[in-house]
């Protein structure tokens, strides 16, 4: 399953794509732009460096144990800190969490741990030849608002909550599945739960069986017991809703 992006017509003020799957059911993203980036990597640097004033503070007396302590926490906040809180749920650190942005991948999926990693390990390239200058020309360049590390890892920084499908997706409680699914089969299952009001039951639980060795393990409640349900629920996890 493929994905083309589209942007749509710019009489709105804000920049919008539209992922579009070839079933017809698309996702609206509105990326962030670098005032809204700005304030959230702020905020985030004024939380790892008031961490390491109070750790700095508590090693101190600790000589050399304490140096090599502080070392490994300044790694730890410098490269760890951004992966872990975006494999959160809200895929967002602190910081873009308080200005209502969350990091997703380029189809509207949640961000997988390994295109984490990557988009955060080259904020490095970001601050050549100084200071922020190549990720700040980046975002100014692009209408996308990427920078290297998003570039390279196929990943938006958009506000939450403005991502939406063609349809509503019917009411269930979120279950995450039980194996690790392609994004090609994270896609095709939230395709699947936007066609809902669009196909009889049959139809549905005819196509959720078919998708059913992908989540057949997934948690179910007593009222959650066919394929349609717990594909929906599954479905429900792979959009945010956790």
């Amino acid at each position: 399953m493929t994905f083309r992006a589209s942007e749509v017509p710019a009489a709105a003020l804000d920049t919008v794509f539209v992922t579009e799957a070839p079933e017809g059911i698309s996702f609206a993203l509105r990326p962030a732009g670098v005032v809204a980036r700005s304030y959230a990597y702020l905020i985030d640097l004024l939380i790892r460096a008031a961490v390491l004033i109070v750790a700095g503070m508590l090693l101190a007396a600790m000589s050399r144990f304490g140096n090599g302590l502080y070392l490994i926490l300044l790694f730890a906040l410098e490269w760890l800190y951004p992966v872990l809180f975006e494999l959160l749920p809200g895929a967002a650190t602190p910081g873009k969490r308080a200005l209502g942005l969350r990091v997703v991948m380029d189809s509207g999926l949640p961000v997988t741990p390994a295109a984490s990693l990557v988009r955060n390990l080259l904020r490095a390239a970001d601050f050549v030849p100084f200071g922020y200058t190549l990720g700040l020309l980046l975002l100014l360049m692009r209408s996308d608002f990427k920078r290297l590390g998003d570039v390279a890892a196929g990943t938006l920084v958009v506000h939450a909550g403005t991502a939406h499908l063609d349809g509503p997706l019917p009411e269930a409680e979120p279950a995450p599945p039980r194996r690790t699914l392609s994004v090609r089969e994270q896609a095709a299952i939230v395709v699947w739960a936007g066609r809902a009001s669009r196909l009889t039951p049959e139809r549905l639980e005819e196509l959720a069986t078919l998708a059913s060795p992908a989540v057949s393990s997934a948690p179910t409640t007593a009222r959650a017991a066919s394929d349609t349900a717990r594909l929906m629920s599954v479905a429900q996890w792979l959009v945010g809703r956790r």
